[in-house]
């Protein structure tokens, strides 16, 4: 009996064979591979993997996998030496085009063009591997060598950055513990400049006042990684979704309850951006600690 993968494979080289996905066409994802085909998460990976090995398909950031143009190139070059920065690098862009849980040992393996065990002499396993990416990914954008004045513009400054990490590395946010802190050494760097701007503060409120403003921005950012899932696999933004669910939620919502103020927030129609919604609360945020540290300062 033909297993599950190599029949998602052989309909999928059918299709493009076909030309019913041209180069540079979207694949299907594989949630929408579990979906349609009602297999596991790792079958899906599997048999997209496959087609890659094949030169067929090919991840693209902030798109995911599509269709390659035909001309499979060689990603590693003869005698070119397998590091640790080649491996974090190389699993980097699979979880950025495809989501975290996309990204295994044997994957990145078959991206690199080399055997599987040969990653562990560089990599223990792929839970010491997400903390290696997620500090490469955090020292892309560093920290100014001189902070601004004021502890207000400098939590600004370190929270926007720690945001655009955040939005350019979707499934950054998830791999980053609150509670079971990583040895993450460039993060460290951002937890010193916000202590060092929150001075004046006695050590406990201290703490707590970095942790809730980082919580926030990460709290938030968390959403980017299924938001991003979400429009690949439906190519809806969120506001072109609610439109297309807008009657049926709104019917079902006003049939059983009176809600005044909700109906009158619908009729002003807001665009909903997570953006947004991130500059707003973290100035909502920083009114608040502006409020602790006049006190603590006085």
């Amino acid at each position: 009996m033909t297993h599950p993968y190599a029949r998602i494979v052989a309909e999928l080289q059918r299709r493009i064979a076909a030309g019913e996905l041209r180069p540079g066409d979207r694949v299907p994802s594989t949630r929408q591979l579990t979906e349609e085909w009602g297999v596991a998460m790792a079958t899906a990976t599997k048999a997209l993997s496959a087609l890659r090995q094949q030169g067929l398909v090919r991840a693209v950031q902030g798109v995911g996998t599509v269709v390659a143009d035909g001309r499979r190139t060689q990603q590693t070059a003869p005698g070119t030496e397998l590091t640790q920065a080649r491996i974090v690098r190389a699993a980097i862009e699979i979880a950025d085009a495809e989501g975290l849980a996309a990204v295994s040992m044997r994957r990145i393996a078959t991206e690199l063009g080399v055997a599987t065990m040969s990653l562990y002499r560089h990599v223990p396993g792929k839970d010491d591997l997400v903390v290696l990416m997620a500090d490469a990914a955090i020292a892309e954008q560093p920290l100014p060598e001189t902070p601004p004045p004021g502890w207000r513009d400098r939590l600004e400054l370190s929270s926007r950055l720690m945001w655009q990490h955040f939005r350019k590395h979707t499934w950054l946010a998830p791999a980053i513990s609150m509670t079971r802190p990583q040895v993450l050494p460039n993060a460290v760097r951002y937890t010193e400049w916000s202590l060092q701007a929150l001075a004046g503060l006695e050590p406990t409120a201290k703490l707590y006042a970095y942790l809730t403003v980082f919580g926030f921005v990460r709290g938030l950012a968390v959403n980017l990684e299924a938001e991003a899932q979400a429009e690949q696999d439906t190519g809806l933004t969120p506001d072109e979704w609610m439109q297309t669910q807008s009657n049926d939620l709104l019917s079902g919502i006003f049939e059983h309850a009176e809600l005044p103020a909700f109906a009158e927030l619908i009729t002003h129609d807001i665009p909903f951006d997570l953006d947004n919604l991130f500059e707003f609360g973290l100035a909502r945020v920083l009114d608040g600690l502006e409020r602790l540290l006049i006190r603590a300062n006085q």
